[in-house]
């Protein structure tokens, strides 16, 4: 049952990265034809992910009370129909401001894939399991966001680089792994009959259950004591900030720049767009065996060592010389993505290892508020500005600020890290698994 709840969580987060911003894809296009500029592909880039960071948020809220297996597939389901919509709706997509409002509301219903999983990883997989089992989960954004630029490319061709089809054609997709995540999904393990994960596993939570205390407290009340008045993810979440400023100002931007400076044809443009997100899967996995296996648990140490070498390949691809063979720019891509989405996926885990588990996906909602409002907001608008007015070497500049900043942060979370560890080991000698 595990193994088949696994699934429809890897499968149905997968289908969300089909259709959620896939406008980055077809920017070059567009541009080329003179149907928008970047100031408003970062307009329409940005609305998704404001609205999906403040969903993320406040769906999660809702989702902590929520059944798992219905809040996953219908959030894809009304995501796929939106997409499909765009492509064969053409006043959709006539202004700035209607195809910007439309995105918003993609972003907005995407904002229900993040906080069900994370529920899911929770109940059904402890501690000392966790990270290696959320490193694989993870990977499913980097098969989601690979499988976008081959779904797009296929549309692409078929249509003659009618950019409508990189819309319409992964929605229709997205409906069928909607259809795959409903029937595998189970919400906890008590739905089924089977006893709680700490009892099943012998493994204590870093944070121990609240559920008789939060049973008769609002919602307001949960979100203020377990969140926004908790230091550690405060700082978590400004970690975020820089890691998704990072992540999203080299992804959302490398079909332009590999047009603009190393003179790449549109298509391989996406293929660079790719190539950083399979390289994602390689860098997760290995992060999340470090974290659970090296560092025993300890998130923090893991992170920073990632973060930095995010930091060094970002200064090598930015300064690497503009006659330089292509493949390298295709390798320091590759490492970047490989590198980035290893802290990407660890402070979503430390929000949930760091809280009680009926309050987890709040938690990492607000992580991801923070990341997706504030830290993708810079990737896209931001760096659009940047680019516009400033030039690339201004802005890699300051995406190597970002990584510097997110280290920082991060660094503050492990002293906290650390004692809850010890306690967890404490707890896990008196066989006090669960509350």
């Amino acid at each position: 049952m595990r193994f088949q709840v696994f699934m429809g969580i890897f499968i149905g987060y997968a289908g969300f990265y089909l259709i959620r911003n896939n406008i980055s894809l077809v920017s070059a296009v567009l541009i080329n034809d003179g149907l928008l500029d970047k100031v408003g592909i970062g307009i329409i880039a940005n609305a998704v992910l404001i609205a999906y960071g403040l969903s993320k948020f406040f769906m999660a809220t809702i989702s902590d009370r929520s059944n798992a297996r219905m809040f996953m597939p219908l959030g894809l389901f009304i995501s796929a129909l939106i997409n499909i919509a765009i492509g064969f709706i053409p006043w959709l997509s006539a202004s700035i401001g209607i195809f910007a409002t439309t995105m918003f509301i993609n972003g907005w219903v995407q904002g229900m894939g993040w906080p069900p999983a994370g529920r899911v990883l929770v109940h059904w997989f402890s501690t000392n399991e966790r990270g290696w089992k959320t490193a694989i989960w993870n990977c499913a954004h980097n098969v989601g966001g690979a499988g976008v630029g081959v779904a797009a490319a296929i549309g692409l061709q078929m249509t003659g680089n009618s950019w409508q089809s990189a819309f319409w054609f992964p929605g229709m997709i997205a409906i069928v792994v909607a259809l795959i995540a409903f029937f595998c999904i189970r919400d906890t393990p008590a739905s089924v009959g089977l006893p709680p994960i700490e009892d099943y596993r012998h493994d204590p939570a870093k944070v121990e259950a609240q559920d008789d205390e939060t049973a008769a407290m609002t919602t307001w009340h949960i979100i203020k004591k377990y969140v926004l008045t908790n230091r550690t993810m405060l700082f978590l979440a400004l970690t975020n900030v820089f890691v998704y400023a990072l992540r999203y100002g080299v992804l959302n931007w490398t079909p332009v720049y590999l047009y603009e400076v190393r003179g790449v044809e549109f298509t391989g443009g996406i293929a660079g767009f790719s190539i950083f997100e399979l390289a994602g899967i390689a860098g997760t996995l290995l992060c999340g065996w470090v974290s659970d296996r090296v560092f025993k648990g300890y998130r923090t140490g893991t992170g920073l060592w990632f973060l930095g070498g995010t930091a060094i390949c970002v200064a090598l691809y930015w300064l690497l010389p503009t006659g330089a063979p292509l493949w390298i720019s295709f390798v320091l891509l590759a490492l970047i993505g490989g590198l980035i989405y290893g802290p990407v996926m660890l402070i979503g885990l430390q929000a949930l290892d760091l809280s009680p588990r009926n309050v987890a996906g709040t938690a990492a909602g607000y992580t991801g508020l923070f990341g997706y409002v504030l830290g993708a907001t810079m990737a896209s608008t931001g760096v659009g500005l940047l680019i516009e007015h400033f030039g690339w070497n201004v802005t890699f500049a300051v995406l190597t600020g970002c990584v510097l900043l997110a280290m920082l942060f991060l660094s503050q979370v492990g002293p906290v890290e650390k004692r809850l560890i010890a306690d967890q080991k404490k707890r896990a000698q008196e066989g006090d698994y669960v509350d």
